[in-house]
């Protein structure tokens, strides 16, 4: 299937959120550190229900070890710097869909790396910055997994 790849969030319940979506998605979630917020946390918890045991979830030290999880695969930076839309494009299963911390985004050295597939973005209104990390990981994991024809396991 696919996966999720949040560099080091920050919001304990927006985390929760994604756990949940992947469980219930069957995508494998990948968390890179560090994290803003203890894994113990009770938003966190809270957030994800019980989804926590039933998600893919893996945990990486930093950047250059999930790259090595995910070796081969295609990685999608999601940014409000993107040039393409995320509906553009042709989503395969294996393919990693990369976002980044609540306040600030991927830095420009990840999302303009040479490990990334593409940038691609979620269209807005011209004054907005951005989406609730939590939406916008739904929105393109929603948009891979129909293009799937929403295809189980």
């Amino acid at each position: 299937m696919f996966h999720i790849a949040l560099y080091a969030p920050q919001i304990a319940p927006n985390t929760g959120n994604i756990i949940r979506l992947a469980a219930n998605t069957g995508f494998t979630l990948h968390l890179i550190e560090p994290l803003g917020f203890n894994f113990e946390d009770k938003q966190l918890r809270r957030a994800g229900l019980d989804y926590h045991d039933i998600a893919l979830l893996r945990r990486h030290p930093d950047y250059r070890h999930f790259l090595q999880a995910v070796d081969g695969s295609r990685i999608y930076a999601c940014s409000t710097h993107g040039e393409q839309n995320y509906t553009a494009i042709d989503y395969r299963p294996g393919d990693v869909l990369l976002f980044g911390p609540e306040t600030t985004g991927l830095p420009a050295s990840l999302r303009n790396g040479d490990d990334i597939t593409a940038c691609i973005r979620i269209p807005m209104q011209p004054a907005s910055r951005s989406l609730n990390l939590a939406n916008a990981v739904a929105i393109v994991a929603y948009e891979a997994w129909r293009q799937q024809g929403f295809a189980m396991g």
